[in-house]
């Protein structure tokens, strides 16, 4: 059953023809819709100011949520915690408060009668826009290694123009030549950008790398709106440049965060980078010093107790000898087996390469307490090596 009820109050002028004969009837009617339009109108700026707190206050409850929580987190100051609290339930009073004028507010909307201005509104509206075409992933489903191969091969032939277009600088020039190299506005664009600006970091050129970084979130924003509207992101470049040049306070606000926090980004994957690089060159560098038994001899000689350090470090053959001899023969032996093998100690340094090598016990033998017989192999032991400091 259809309800009618909305129709018994229309507040219309034009049909209240009971006036007075000395009274100037069309004069009246204008007199009455000028006073209505003044309603309507004072009604309108409630609904703004209104609708301005709303925001301004759910503003205000968002930081200090995230403030009190960061507070919380970090066990700071418990009188600036206690104030913030009270700040916080203060604006979730005034929340309620704006909730229930809203209801008023619509609840008054709902009983105003409808009039001329009103009563007359569109029961449908058509827009007809141009087609976009769809926008498409074909990579989507490519094994890794294709994806790498195809991009490689993208980069390849066009580099120059990915070059070209990372040092552009105003929007117009960009718009004119995305627009002009359509094939250029893919993932594949903005993954090379990525890299670039890595690189670009690593050479210490920080201007240039925050530069290309801004081209490269350009592209990104295009890509990001592509998914959004689900059409080819070749079709969302004018788009993008029309809005990114005329954008929102908000909108631009939006965009330079995301730019601040992808430099950042950049900034810290270049610095693991280079720490990865370091530690492979220190890596090869301690293969590349390895004795001939496998033992680095930075980590050997450091391992030494200080008196042995001494004598390598001076290179003196005979305070060695001491040293060795006034060890333990178990300790000496370790020690000395250690140096061979990192290649601290070089047995036979001196000797021709034919007949048989000295054996490590030899080496690395400690004379017993006979007097002339620790002076007898100090000599022969003086004559079959020679220490190699690192």
């Amino acid at each position: 059953m259809v309800d009618y009820s909305k129709w018994k109050d229309i507040e219309i002028s034009d049909d209240e023809d009971d006036t007075h004969p000395n009274i100037d009837t069309p004069s009246l009617f204008r007199w009455r819709h000028q006073a209505r339009i003044e309603r309507m109108e004072e009604r309108e700026r409630e609904k703004r100011e209104h609708e301005r707190k709303k925001q301004e206050t759910l503003k205000k409850l968002q930081e200090t949520m995230k403030r009190v929580a960061e507070l919380e987190s970090s066990k700071s100051d418990t009188t600036d915690l206690n104030t913030l609290k009270k700040a916080l339930l203060d604006l979730e009073k005034e929340e309620e408060r704006i909730k229930k004028e809203e209801e008023e507010l619509k609840k008054k909307e709902k009983l105003t009668p409808w009039n001329v201005d009103t009563i007359a509104q569109p029961g449908f509206t058509k827009t007809v826009i141009n087609t976009k075409p769809a926008r498409t992933d074909d990579d989507a489903d490519l094994p890794d290694e294709e994806k790498e191969k195809k991009m490689k091969q993208f980069i390849k032939e066009n580099e120059k123009k990915l070059k070209e277009y990372g040092m552009l600088r105003r929007y117009d020039d960009s718009k004119k030549f995305l627009q002009e190299n359509t094939n250029l506005v893919c993932e594949n664009t903005a993954n090379y950008l990525v890299i670039w600006c890595i690189n670009l970091e690593m050479e210490e050129k920080h201007d240039l790398m925050e530069h290309v970084a801004h081209q490269c979130i350009c592209m990104q924003y295009i890509l990001e709106l592509s998914k959004q509207l689900d059409v080819d992101p070749r079709a969302c470049v004018g788009s993008f440049f029309s809005r990114i040049q005329i954008a929102e306070v908000e909108y631009r606000k939006s965009f330079d965060d995301e730019l601040r926090l992808f430099k950042e980004r950049i900034r810290k994957r270049a610095a693991e980078k280079i720490a990865e690089a370091m530690k492979e060159v220190e890596e090869e560098e301690r293969k590349a010093r390895l004795g001939p038994g496998g033992l680095d001899p930075v980590e050997v000689f450091e391992s030494l107790p200080r008196p042995l350090q001494k004598c390598f470090e001076v290179q003196d053959i005979p305070l060695l000898q001491e040293t060795i001899a006034a060890m333990p023969e178990e300790e000496a032996r370790y020690y000395m087996k250690r140096c061979i093998d990192s290649g601290l100690w070089v047995p036979d340094a001196n000797k021709p390469k034919e007949g048989d090598e000295a054996s490590e016990e030899t080496t690395v033998e400690t004379p017993d307490a006979n007097k002339s017989k620790e002076n007898d192999e100090a000599s022969d032991k003086a004559t079959t090596g020679t220490p190699d400091p690192e």
